[in-house]
């Protein structure tokens, strides 16, 4: 009896020394991952940690933390909605979870990522939660940095092209449905070359944020602004009748030029030139709205500068814009089907006849083969906006042609809205 009770003890201390190893193991890993691993009962709604404190410092009284209650009080409301969505699940089988939640701190809040295993009783209620909680703050932000750049213009901060077309597209869907009407006027900064000759570049930019802000601050808060080329922006103006828009283009021409813009190059008297439609009247989709608006800017242009004008249908304007919207309906087909390609043109040497270098020109290969000259759809691409596209597009293969053979030397054309824009070659 005495040898049996000896033998036990030594087995004992190993079961207990081995469970020791373990407990410390997962100490460490969740220490060194920087995680605090938890154990929820729902029955007292009390909770065990383990693991890091990183997430527990975050509370200003972190042994509170072992109360449901207080853990609850702690996240935000989205996070709690999630966490209740776990918990109120019914299911018989155990099921994983992972959520994000913002946490107070004493510097104002953290990002925390909880996830885990939902334990389910017998009749489908939960009994526990059991899972980690880590900081991810630097993630979430990044994840909203890549959300801003890919929805707004970088310069300005107002919506990009994108994204102000989907509003767009939206904003004509509701006043169809709600018979309504709103509009969309494009405002161009006037002689925005000339402004880049005369004081730079860097001038330039700082006068296409000033413009931004002052068509920005003459919307109402429900007006929706992008920037949709180097000199442009598009303005959505909703619940707005015809008669209204002209009121509104006056009032965002005049905030432009109500006073000069200090630059680093000097002072510059900026002014605007707006065509506008009238929706849903006069376009049924946003690339139909874009277009007119377009057309009404040309028109509002050839009086000068500081002008308007309005989009009115016309059956030799409508048989243009059937053709224009043809010709970017086959641009934005060869760009995803890499069918616009170069004819490389050799310029020679008035002294030697040799070729010193290659001018691309770009073509535009059709479905059924046929080749079609730069000339025949850059002037359309350049109206609808899609010529930063095509430009973007040619400079990619350029770059891919020197890669390939880089001895020899290539000259590229990229259009005057390209060019005019100081922002476009930091891309590359």
């Amino acid at each position: 009896m005495l040898n049996q009770t000896l033998s036990r003890q030594p087995a004992e201390s190993l079961r207990k020394l081995a469970a020791a190893h373990r407990t410390e193991r997962l100490h460490l890993a969740l220490s060194g991952a920087r995680e605090s691993a938890f154990d929820w009962t729902l029955a007292d709604d009390r909770i065990a940690w383990e693991g890091a404190q990183d997430v527990l410092a975050l509370h200003n009284d972190p042994d509170k933390l072992a109360l449901g209650d207080f853990f609850r009080a702690w996240m935000s409301e989205a996070g709690r909605e999630h966490l209740r969505q776990v918990t109120e699940d019914t299911s018989t089988t155990d099921c994983t979870f992972s959520f994000e939640f913002e946490a107070a701190s004493a510097l104002g809040s953290e990002w925390v990522e909880m996830r885990g295993v939902r334990v389910a009783g017998a009749n489908g209620m939960t009994e526990r939660l059991v899972g980690v909680l880590r900081i991810v703050s630097e993630r979430v932000r990044d994840a909203q940095r890549l959300h801003y750049l890919a929805t707004r213009d970088e310069l300005t901060g107002h919506l990009n092209r994108t994204s102000l077309r989907a509003e767009l597209s939206e904003a004509i869907e509701a006043a169809r449905a709600e018979n309504r009407s709103c509009a969309f006027l494009v405002a161009a900064i006037d002689r925005l070359a000339v402004i880049n000759e005369a004081y730079g570049f860097g001038a330039a930019d700082e006068v296409i944020v000033a413009v931004g802000e002052r068509l920005a601050g003459s919307l109402r808060g429900t007006d929706v602004i992008g920037r949709t080329a180097g000199n442009k922006f598009g303005v959505l103006v909703g619940n707005c009748s015809e008669r209204e828009i002209s009121l509104v283009a006056e009032r965002l021409r005049a905030a432009v030029r109500s006073a000069v813009i200090s630059t680093r190059g000097g002072t510059v008297a900026a002014t605007i030139s707006v065509g506008a439609v009238c929706l849903p009247a006069n376009a049924s989709s946003s690339q139909e709205a874009m277009l007119r608006a377009e057309e009404a800017l040309d028109h509002a242009r050839g009086r000068g500068r500081d002008g308007f004008a309005i989009y009115a249908k016309s059956a030799q304007r409508e048989t243009a814009r059937l053709r224009l919207m043809s010709i970017a309906d086959e641009v934005v087909a060869a760009l995803h089907e890499k069918r616009l390609v170069f004819a490389y043109q050799p310029i020679v040497s008035a002294k030697t006849r040799l070729p010193i270098h290659h001018e691309c020109l770009l073509r535009m290969l059709r479905a059924d083969g046929t080749v079609v000259s730069a000339g025949q759809f850059i002037p359309a691409a350049e109206q609808l906006g899609l010529v930063r596209l095509v430009d973007r597009h040619a400079l990619e293969m350029t770059i891919e042609k020197l890669h390939e053979n880089p001895e020899v030397h290539l000259a590229v054309n990229v259009s005057g809205t390209t060019a005019g824009d100081p922002s476009w070659l930091q891309s590359f």
